[in-house]
């Protein structure tokens, strides 16, 4: 069916959504904006959906959430009344519609007689992953689009063990959703479905229980009850974080919090930054106006679903430094590892897990203190699949990271936790004050421990209809004919994370191939002469592509000049 068709039939719909058939009728004379929106339904894999809100079967909105919503129930009843009644969770984020989506998957469950778990109102990303383990529900809904800009929103799935989906449960997911008419799903009455049981709230029962698993992670009890000038300033973003984060601090003993009030505002407008990305530091220039006059040393904030924490920390010469999310993780790696040991508690089989394209840094931590660091892919459910198996074979879970910002201090969850990590990051950095140190100063003693490493993250857009092309063009052409130098760097090696093949030896004469499970994902990346690495892997949720470029030299100076060079270069591949 062609787009210019699908258009037509939306709009000969005599019951379509008022406010789509308005959008419809004020495209009638815009093809392209037609073809955007009508080209292709959204793409259904392991993150669920997430794309701009708006009519077409290219975007977000109601008829897409209850098509999606209808292939997931498809696929849980097929696993027989049981799992039906097991029932589903649901959990949404400020954005425009979450609200509204939560409630139109609500009423899609409830009428195909799968039972509904429905938060009362908005709540973390981290917080529906744990109660889905914890009152053993069949599957998990998240309406988010994490820390994307205001046009977007999503629909994540969650399977029983709290993860998000497999490669293969979405895969027969998406193969349900695809045989499903999307304006053939029927949906029940919600005020019906609340009254006879089909759909419950979920309240400030699994709010207790979320802070009870988190306060278990707690390594040094009295370190932030000791530290009783530390202070912090917390933003949410106007998302999810706005309650939990401030509570679990206040239940770990900060006494000085101070909260960005125009930032406390729930508005999925995001009005007060450009974008609602804790990873970027101009969203937290009211908290470093605060921050100045109070002489604060740590700012902390959440993305819009609160799974992604951000920090900046207060320079040596008063300045304002955010963290990146590489840096964030070393710093606490190792403060786990020294405070467990000086604690008694850390195991001679500990583990930490990481993406394979975050800092080589954390490698470096984990070696020189006896600790195992495990890579896997992009994504947390990939850490929580490798979790799972360490957990299994008896060993002690330090921590999991990404370079974007997610961290996980326990396995009370299966996704990054911004609650959880906003109370390890306070932890620490009370620990460092009670010796006189912020958080700038002990990454400066880790970079003087560890060596110099630095990292950057590249987005290489390719928005539009012929986006997904060029993303494929570029992928077959760095994997067909990989650069021999980058930047006057030669080329070492070359890995292939879809097939598992390593081309060169690394100038060690050493053959490798990759580990089962680090094979079978559109990644490649290439090792250099003198020890820096370029990744490159499509995005799986935005129309881009991205690169990341680590480096390790003899000085910081060093580093960054070969980042620097190595970034302009791959910046010709877009």
């Amino acid at each position: 069916m062609s787009y210019m068709t699908e258009y037509q039939r939306w709009l000969s719909r005599p019951d379509l959504d008022p406010l789509l058939r308005e959008e419809l009728e004020a495209m009638k004379n815009d093809e392209k904006a037609i073809e955007n929106a009508f080209f292709a339904p959204l793409s259904f894999g392991t993150a669920g959906l997430r794309g701009v809100m708006g009519a077409g079967i290219n975007r977000m909105n109601r008829y897409t959430v209850a098509q999606a919503t209808a292939g997931l129930a498809a696929y849980v009843n097929s696993f027989g009344k049981e799992a039906a009644e097991k029932g589903c969770a649901i959990a949404y984020d400020s954005r425009n519609n979450s609200t509204f989506f939560a409630e139109i998957a609500s009423r899609v469950l409830a009428e195909e007689g799968i039972r509904v778990y429905l938060f009362d109102e908005l709540r973390p990303t981290p917080e529906l992953s744990f109660i889905i383990r914890k009152n053993g529900y069949q599957a998990g809904i998240n309406i988010t689009a994490s820390h994307n800009p205001k046009e977007y929103n999503g629909y994540k799935v969650y399977g029983d063990d709290g993860a998000q989906l497999s490669t293969a449960v979405a895969a027969a997911v998406s193969e349900r959703i695809r045989g499903i008419d999307l304006f053939a799903v029927k949906l029940a009455d919600f005020e019906e479905a609340k009254k006879d049981g089909r759909i419950t709230l979920l309240g400030k029962d699994a709010d207790e229980a979320f802070y009870k698993a988190i306060l278990d992670t707690v390594i040094d009890p009295d370190a932030v009850r000791k530290a009783e000038d530390f202070a912090i300033i917390f933003t949410p973003f106007h998302g999810a974080g706005y309650r939990e984060v401030p509570e679990i601090l206040h239940r770990i003993g900060l006494k000085n919090l101070t909260t960005v009030k125009e930032q406390m505002v729930l508005d999925g407008n995001f009005p007060t930054v450009k974008s609602p990305n804790p990873e970027n530091k101009e969203g937290f220039a009211i908290a470093i106006d605060m921050a100045k006059k109070a002489n604060v040393d740590l700012l902390v904030g959440t993305d819009p679903d609160a799974d992604r924490l951000g920090a900046v920390v207060r320079t040596s010469d008063g300045g304002y430094e955010s963290l990146s999310g590489n840096q964030m993780g070393v710093l606490l790696l190792d403060y786990i590892i020294k405070s467990r040991r000086e604690r008694g508690t850390l195991s001679d089989r500990a583990v930490a897990i990481t993406s394979c394209v975050s800092t080589r840094m954390a490698e470096a931590v984990a070696k020189a203190n006896g600790v195992e660091l495990d890579y896997c892919f992009t994504g947390f459910r990939f850490i929580a699949e490798r979790m799972n198996r360490h957990l299994a074979e008896g060993k002690q879970f330090l921590l999991g990271f990404e370079e974007s910002c997610g961290y996980l201090m326990g396995d009370y969850a299966r996704d990054k936790d911004a609650v959880g990590a906003a109370a390890m990051v306070t932890e620490m950095a009370a620990y460092y004050h009670l010796r006189g140190k912020t958080l700038y100063d002990v990454l400066a003693e880790c970079y003087e421990t560890y060596g110099y490493f630095t990292e950057e993250t590249m987005n290489l857009v390719m928005p539009g209809v012929d986006g997904l092309e060029k993303m494929r063009t570029l992928m077959k052409t760095l994997r067909e004919t990989p650069p021999s130098e980058i930047a006057g760097f030669r080329t070492l090696k070359v890995s292939d994370y879809l097939t598992g093949t390593i081309t060169g030896d690394g100038g060690d004469g050493k053959e490798e191939k990759l580990p089962a499970h680090l094979t079978g994902s559109d990644v490649l990346g290439f090792t250099l002469e003198g020890g820096a690495e370029v990744l490159v892997r499509p995005s799986g949720t935005e129309p881009k592509v991205k690169v990341y470029v680590m480096t390790r030299a003899s000085s910081r100076e060093e580093a960054e000049r070969i980042k620097k060079t190595l970034t302009e270069a791959c910046k010709g591949w877009a």
